[in-house]
């Protein structure tokens, strides 16, 4: 989509779903968006006359009585419809609903209403209604204890808090609000041609044993500096919402380290699959390593200071040296069956990170020493 920014009224601004919205339509370039919520009411009639589309997010889904439900999922719907009629708009409606929609519940039947009013307004005004049935939806900024048990668990978790899970084999539906998000802009840019329902991809089917299981390991394996697949799939948004929940306090933490006359050394980042990250200092004039592997291999890279890299083939004897500094970022690399040792030969302290392949077993180290 192409031309002048356009404006996109957004209700329930001020909730989870609203405010992630609101953040990621500013930074599109492509839309205004206009907030309305609890303390925004809805905008004019003029505001609605020019408005390019509207994603309905705004509902109650725990009020205090069952009164609240049909005020917010259907009275403020229709006063939505009615608005946007005396307007003459025939602007596009994304309607955030429920997978309980029609559920014999009082939230059931008021989230079945709100669909039925939104649907009929399209038709009346010539325009399209997009309903999003969607199931729990979790990420950044939710509420525990109110948006989804994925934001409860996050929290507690994050704080040491013991968290409830009564039956580990509870089917869970899951959907993330990045996702979410992006099928909301997805559509705005490219509006559907009919009124109906539609899904968002992907949708995550699990327990919430697995889930409440996932989120404790993020803890624990935080503090031996453990980094398990976190990557990709719900496990991916389920370690950002673990992360987003985090007091600030916690947005830093101490490594363990290991200081001898040569400099110190420390794990920065430990994986299950894909090797370990380290940090090491080595002080003017010291040589570390002096040993060769037979099957791990490391990657070094000089972040500060001068280094030299000397290698002897255990076999042949051959030799091989290459120097590295950290104001050229170059990686170098050790290979089996080579002894290798690394020496600080600039003026000030050497820094460097260290990759290996594996992640080091006292048991069965592969490290046998050799003179270089």
């Amino acid at each position: 989509m192409t031309g002048a920014v356009r404006q996109v009224i957004v209700t329930g601004a001020s909730g989870f779903v609203g405010q992630n919205l609101l953040l990621r339509l500013s930074e599109t370039g492509r839309y205004a968006p206009v907030a309305v919520s609890r303390t925004r009411p809805l905008a004019s009639v003029e505001d609605f006359a020019s408005t390019y589309a509207v994603v309905h997010l705004a509902g109650a889904n725990r009020p205090t009585t069952d009164a609240g439900f049909e005020a917010d999922n259907v009275g403020f719907t229709k006063e939505l419809c009615q608005t946007l009629a005396a307007a003459g708009s025939r602007a596009p409606i994304l309607f955030s609903s429920s997978t309980r929609a029609g559920e014999p519940t009082t939230y059931g039947q008021s989230k079945l209403s709100a669909e039925t009013l939104l649907l009929d307004h399209a038709r009346s005004r010539g325009s399209v209604a997009s309903i999003y049935r969607l199931p729990n939806v979790f990420g950044k900024w939710s509420r525990p204890n109110y948006n989804s048990a994925v934001a409860t668990f996050c929290s507690n978790v994050s704080r040491n808090l013991p968290i409830q899970v009564n039956d580990p084999n509870a089917p869970l539906t899951l959907v993330y609000v990045d996702d979410v998000v992006d099928r909301f802009i997805a559509e705005l840019d490219e509006p559907s041609r009919a009124s109906g329902f539609r899904t968002i991809d992907p949708m995550y089917q699990t327990t919430v044993g697995v889930v409440a299981d996932t989120i404790k390991s993020f803890r624990t394996n935080r503090d031996v500096a453990l980094v398990d697949t976190v990557g990709h799939g719900l496990t991916r948004a389920l370690y950002a919402t673990y992360v987003s929940m985090l007091d600030a306090q916690s947005f830093a933490y101490p490594l363990k380290t290991h200081e001898d006359p040569r400099g110190w050394f420390s794990e920065f980042v430990k994986t299950p699959n894909a090797g370990q990250v380290s940090v090491f200092t080595a002080h003017p004039g010291i040589t570390r390593g002096g040993h060769y592997h037979h099957t791990k291999t490391e990657k070094f890279l000089v972040v500060q200071g001068e280094a030299s890299f000397r290698f002897r083939h255990v076999q042949t004897g051959a030799v091989h040296e290459v120097r590295t500094t950290g104001a050229v970022p170059t990686v170098v690399e050790t290979v089996p069956g080579w002894a290798h040792d690394v020496t600080n030969v600039g003026t000030s302290e050497l820094i460097c990170v260290l990759w290996a392949n594996e992640l080091f077993d006292p048991a069965r180290p592969d490290t046998i020493a050799h003179k270089v």
